[in-house]
Order: structure tokens, then sequence, then C-alpha cells
């Protein structure tokens, strides 16, 4: 009897093991639908990965046709904080948001009105250079 539990604590050891290790994840949970102008998905891992994202295709039909896209993120990092991602993805590029990723300074005014006066303002072309 003492060494039926002993291999059955050693075969509870080595199982809680192998699923704590990354390559031996599973998908645990898992769903999409893609349709022509919309697509949607999430998943989620036997390590605690997650991520869902949503798009949807806009301006069908005209010179800016595109894709906006909403979506987040998560996974536990080696040590043990869940670091999360939420971004959106449109006109405007990728903008990730996250408690860990950096944020850079605000520009200072002085600046702002610089860019503003050049693009008012654009440089003419030397002599000989095209414009």
């Amino acid at each position: 009897m003492k060494s039926f539990i002993a291999i059955l604590a050693f075969v509870a050891v080595a199982t809680a093991d192998v699923q704590t290790r990354d390559g031996e994840a599973v998908i645990v949970s898992q769903d999409a639908d893609v349709l022509p102008d919309q697509y949607q998905f999430s998943f989620k891992t036997s390590n605690d990965i997650q991520a869902q994202e949503s798009g949807v295709l806009v301006n069908v039909g005209k010179e800016n046709e595109s894709i906006q896209v909403q979506g987040s993120n998560s996974y536990v990092g080696t040590d043990g904080q869940v670091y999360s991602v939420t971004y959106i993805a449109d006109e405007g590029g990728y903008q990730p948001q996250g408690a860990h990723l950096p944020v850079p300074p605000a520009v200072p005014e002085y600046i702002l009105r610089s860019l503003a006066y050049i693009a008012a303002n654009p440089p003419k072309p030397e002599p000989g250079q095209r414009a």
C-alpha cells in the first residue's frame, strides 16, 4: 500500500511538472469566426496565455478601404507577474497599451509649434534640385 501511494505521488508530481512547462502547453479553448467583412478569434492555453481579437472592414469599396482591429493578450512572465496588452490597429497604426510598456514623454510645446510652422511653410527647393 505504501509503495502504491509513493508511485501515485510520483505520477502526480511528474504530471504537474509537464503541465507547467511551456513546451508542453496545449490549447484549452479556442473560438474563431471569419466572414468576408469581419472576423474574431480567441484562445487560451494551459500555461495561461490568452488572446482575443476582432476586426472589421471599413470604407468598403473606397480607395482608403482598411481593417480596424482591436484585441488583447496576456501571459504569465517568468517572474510570476501577469503581463497584459490591449491594442487597436487602424489608420493611426498599431496602438498598444499595457502597464509594463514604456510611455514616451510628452512632446514639448515649442517642438509642436515648430512642426506646425514647418507643415504650413515647407522649405523651398534649392536651385538645381527637384521639387
